[in-house]
Order: C-alpha cells, then sequence, then structure tokens
C-alpha cells in the first residue's frame, strides 16, 4: 500500500503532546504504521556507561508517532495538508497536496 509520508517529508502533526509543531522525518516504520519525527517525541532513554557514552546516563531520544496523527506539509501553504496520488502523462506516480484549494506536489525536505 502506498504511503503518504515518505523518510525526509516535512509533516505537522495533528494529535498528541506535540500537536502543531513541525518537523523532518527520519525514519518510516510500514509494519508498524509509525514513524520518526526530527526532534519530537522526545522520551529519556537510560544508558549504561560504554565507549559510546563514558560516562552513561539519560539521553533524550525519539519515539515513534503514528503515521495517521502525522500531514506532509504543502508547499504552497506551509500547513499539513492531506495527500492523494496522482499519474502523470509520462506514466510516474506524484503525491498531491490538498488544502485549502491550493493543489502542489508534495516534495522532500530541502529540494
Amino acid at each position: 500500500m502506498a504511503r503518504h509520508i515518505k523518510k525526509g517529508d516535512m509533516v505537522e502533526i495533528i494529535a498528541g503532546d506535540n500537536k502543531g509543531s513541525t518537523g523532518e522525518v527520519m525514519r518510516v516504520i510500514p509494519g508498524r504504521n509509525q514513524v520518526l519525527v526530527k526532534g519530537l517525541n522526545l522520551a529519556y532513554k537510560h544508558v549504561r556507561p560504554s565507549r559510546q557514552n563514558p560516562q552513561g546516563g539519560r539521553i533524550r531520544v525519539e519515539r515513534p508517532i503514528d503515521i495517521s496523527n502525522v500531514l506532509p506539509v504543502s508547499p504552497k501553504s506551509s500547513r499539513g495538508s492531506r495527500v492523494r496520488f496522482e499519474v502523470d502523462d509520462k506514466g510516474v506516480k506524484n503525491r498531491v497536496a490538498i488544502g485549502g484549494g491550493q493543489i502542489g506536489v508534495v516534495t522532500k525536505a530541502g529540494r
């Protein structure tokens, strides 16, 4: 099944403690229908001393968010919008943002 979210997309969180925040998708976990968003939904992880972390202690890590609680950010309105899939003349499948009467192709962050 096609996903409306891909790695590198800018997304807006629409539910939960981080509602209204935007961030970049670091990883999509299709088997569990979850995504990791950079810098959001942080939790403490207790780590033992190791070579990478000689002191040990508590570190902040991103925790997965359900994919239904995020929307890709529309390039025209800079807000989260629903997505539909369209096939162009060349047979390429594109994600198209639907929101506020404006339609634009959803692109990855930094492109």
